[in-house]
């Protein structure tokens, strides 16, 4: 983890950034992977293979650790997906398929689950580990990240801000505070135009962050929220290069906006945790690329106001399996 000692308006606050891209395969999925997989095995069904629809970071994960139990794993994409992580599910003998129609709100999400239900209503021996709605996906966290911030960060009132694409973190970091009676608050981050949460759909942006189907694990009626738009997470992924000294994801820069909009607001508590899904070597052809930027329109600077980090350091940021 990266813990900073910010200050924003005469108010100080303790930023913790949990860096999920020190993982063995570089993203949170990993933990959601391994969780998905084991889920399968300890079934004892038997299959001729998986499949899976991915944005990128849970194909390259499932990809790895197929790989290593000898199981054949094909990823579902679309055009969006980064280049290079499908390079990277390539090496890991993973079959890929693209879907490229989109679906009814202009993302792939639908269009990618239902070539795996058209697959499998057609006989295919593969098993859908089904990241939106296993239940696995939630417990990869409430067992494994969040219980490593509970070992890392002072006790207490803590303000935690999640990423929501699937729901599965949340839904994860929610079980564990329920469960612990902690004094946590536990806060999605979405894209404007994405309906993970509820909503209605607009254009979007970002990879790894949002979605065109609402969350089977939470809803943005029983948890809080905040949504920013890409201008605010490419913003704030800047401001983590230049300030903190490390490239995180878009996503990561989503949830960071909505953490420093939090503060900003006079809303966080002392302690602030940001878990950062991924780093921004996977977006070198998109956030990072100033062409990529150009072409959403992105170039103008945020209106952000951003804090003035005091002092940062490093503290252990290691990955329990479950």
């Amino acid at each position: 983890m990266l813990h900073a000692v910010t200050r924003y308006r005469g108010r100080t606050t303790n930023l913790w950034l949990k860096l999920e891209q020190e993982n063995p395969f570089g993203s949170i999925k990993d933990r959601v992977a391994y969780s998905l997989l084991a889920s399968i095995f300890e079934s004892g069904v038997l299959c001729g293979g998986i499949i899976e629809s991915t944005s990128g970071n849970l194909g390259v994960a499932l990809a790895r650790y197929s790989q290593i139990c000898g199981v054949e794993f094909t990823a579902v994409v679309d055009p969006r997906t980064s280049r290079k992580l499908v390079r990277q599910m390539r090496s890991a003998d993973a079959k890929i398929v693209e879907v490229t129609i989109p679906d009814e709100t202009g993302g792939y999400l639908l269009s990618r689950m239902a070539y795996i239900r058209d697959r499998l209503a057609g006989g295919d021996l593969l098993v859908w580990p089904n990241q939106y709605e296993n239940p696995a996906n939630p417990r990869a966290h409430s067992e494994g990240t969040a219980p490593e911030i509970a070992s890392a960060v002072p006790h207490g009132e803590l303000d935690v801000f999640l990423g929501v694409s699937t729901g599965g973190t949340v839904r994860g970091f929610t079980d564990y505070v329920e469960r612990n009676s902690l004094s946590w608050r536990c806060i999605a981050v979405d894209e404007v135009g994405s309906v993970a949460l509820g909503g209605l759909p607009a254009t979007r942006s970002l990879n790894g962050i949002g979605a065109s189907r609402t969350s089977s694990f939470v809803s943005g009626q029983d948890c809080l929220n905040v949504k920013v738009t890409a201008a605010e997470a490419v913003a704030a992924c800047d401001w983590v290069a230049s300030e903190l000294g490390v490239r995180v994801g878009g996503s990561s820069g989503a949830a960071v906006a909505g953490a420093l909009r939090w503060v900003g607001e006079g809303l966080g508590a002392e302690h602030v945790v940001v878990v950062c899904p991924d780093g921004g070597d996977r977006y070198e052809d998109t956030i990072y690329s100033p062409g990529w930027r150009r072409a959403k329109e992105l170039t103008a600077r945020s209106e952000m106001e951003f804090p003035e980090v005091c002092s940062s350091r490093v503290v252990d940021n290691s990955l329990v399996l479950i």
